[in-house]
């Protein structure tokens, strides 16, 4: 596999430092994205990478792809649509979708896939943040062919400290949107906790080191906190973001019939946050927003 031509779509926030890692790599790789200036970027900075101007030519020179994009829709244009993935794919193209999206829409566009190039598709949604990305520490949740998922870890390597195969296609949707879960409501939590600590006249800047190590201590806790009290001048997640992956959540229990009082309220909490106008603000400006 250390030899397999890449292909990479959606160079964004997450995708741009994973494409970046597979060309440092020293793997030979495509790259497509919707504006063409990273694309062009990344392919001035190295020999072994080729900006492409669609994703049909991506495919067409290409034994794996990998797609990390906003959402379904733009899943579905990337690999199925005009000039899409589907059209020019060598027959049993591996897709690697590192992309966020309900089980149930992977678990079509993996048959849709197979249907059109006899290859395979594997969900691998990831975490670790754009910091995980950059470093090569992202955790990957896998969701397909076990071999195949075994096989594909020295690539994924490039970028990733851990791929977990959670189980058959959608499996690894699923455990992205119960890790997305746990995420956003302890952001919730934060952010709740913050506006209390202001408005008792604790100075917040002193509490992640009040309670690192102690047992709210946490990732979260040291990363955002900070950037409820100081806003950062870049969002490295928006809250739009996190509302789709919470809409997807809520998709999930309704067809698993799981009931989840918690994060149905802090959907309603980001929901009002994008009606309000902060969908492109970082995540941790929920603070801001109280709810109605």
């Amino acid at each position: 596999m250390t030899r397999a031509r890449v292909g990479f779509c959606g160079l964004g926030k997450m995708g741009l430092p994973m494409a970046q890692r597979l060309v440092d790599a020293g793997y030979p790789v495509r790259v497509w994205n919707r504006s063409m200036e990273k694309a062009n970027a990344l392919q001035a900075s190295a020999a072994n990478c080729v900006a492409c101007d669609s994703p049909a030519n991506v495919a067409a020179d290409a034994d794996i792809v990998m797609l990390c994009l906003a959402d379904a829709a733009a899943v579905e244009a990337v690999a199925f649509g005009v000039n899409g993935l589907a059209s020019f794919a060598r027959p049993g193209t591996t897709l690697v979708d590192h992309s966020t999206l309900a089980p149930s829409q992977t678990i079509e566009f993996a048959q849709r896939w197979h249907e059109r190039t006899g290859g395979r598709w594997i969900d691998a949604p990831v975490s670790g943040g754009t910091a995980g990305a950059s470093a090569g520490t992202l955790a990957i949740m896998a969701g397909g062919d076990a071999a195949l998922i075994g096989s594909l870890g020295p690539i994924l390597a490039a970028y990733a400290a851990r791929v977990t195969r959670m189980g058959d296609s959608g499996a690894g949707q699923a455990t992205k949107l119960a890790n997305q879960t746990i995420v956003m409501t302890t952001i919730a939590a934060l952010a709740e906790s913050t506006r209390l600590a202001r408005r008792a006249g604790i100075d917040a800047t002193r509490i992640p080191a009040a309670l690192q190590g102690g047992w709210a201590d946490s990732v979260l806790l040291q990363t955002l906190m900070p950037r409820m009290i100081a806003p950062p001048m870049h969002a490295s997640g928006t809250i739009r973001t996190m509302l789709k992956d919470l809409d997807a959540v809520e998709a999930l229990a309704h067809d698993s019939g799981t009931a989840m009082p918690v994060a149905s309220l802090v959907r309603r909490w980001l929901a009002q946050a994008v009606e309000q106008g902060l969908g492109d603000a970082d995540i941790s400006q929920i603070v801001s927003v109280e709810m109605s």
